[in-house]
């Protein structure tokens, strides 16, 4: 996939290496070009420019971008600049980056539903969501385990866990499973989770629930891709 990460500070960065260590291919924008020489051997490309001049930002690949990042913190002008002016060109996907309750009104405002809070969202665990579209959510525990909450593959629903039986199949340990629902808060649709408890054996797996996966990434990768 290819992603475009506006902004290279300490978020944007990192978000950008583990993206590119991932397997695809990023292109690095800040108008500063100490950043951009830092990282030009680290990610697949780097451009110096300013984000917030359509006339730059209409040059980038943005029809074949699978998500635009806007990852600008330190200054919020230019991160609702720079997303406002993404929503006037061929974006398919917007992630805003947050750092206070008025530029989560002002996305919010401008349609832009997904964001990120980097104090509550590491940049490893975005770049998780994005390299699959499947995973909800995740949290790294080691080099080697992490927890991570994905949807149920279509092909164990309506299953109980002890028929799934995915602990001996795939090396990974059920830990809950999560019910959504949608509600609606202020005219806005919200999404609501809630844990159905310590899984056990007799647990349903039902469509739409969130199955919680203690493992290695490979094998929660390859329950996910053996269960479409």
């Amino acid at each position: 996939m290819k992603y475009i990460v506006m902004g290279l500070g300490n978020f944007g960065k990192s978000l950008a290496i583990r993206l590119t260590e991932l397997g695809h291919e990023v292109i690095g924008v800040d108008n500063r070009m100490t950043k951009v020489e830092q990282l030009k051997e680290k990610i697949t490309h780097t451009v110096c420019m300013d984000s917030t001049d359509i006339d730059a930002v209409s040059a980038l690949p943005l029809k074949d971008a699978h998500a635009v990042i806007v990852a600008i913190g330190e200054d919020e002008g230019a991160s609702l600049l720079t997303t406002a002016l993404l929503k006037q060109l061929p974006v398919k996907r917007i992630i805003g980056r947050i750092v206070s309750d008025l530029q989560r009104t002002v996305l919010e405002a401008m349609n832009i539903d997904e964001y990120i809070m980097p104090e509550e969202e590491s940049a490893d665990r975005l770049a998780m969501r994005l390299d699959n579209i499947d995973i909800v959510d995740s949290f790294k525990i080691s080099d080697r385990y992490s927890i991570i909450e994905t949807k149920v593959p279509p092909k164990y629903v309506g299953l109980t866990l002890k028929d799934a039986n995915l602990t001996n199949k795939y090396k990974v340990i059920v830990l809950t499973t999560i019910k959504t629902t949608d509600q609606r808060e202020n005219g806005r649709s919200k999404v609501n989770k809630e844990a159905t408890g310590i899984a056990h054996s007799d647990t349903v797996l039902a469509e739409g629930d969130i199955l919680v996966l203690f493992g290695e990434q490979k094998d929660i990768t390859q329950l996910i891709q053996k269960g479409e």
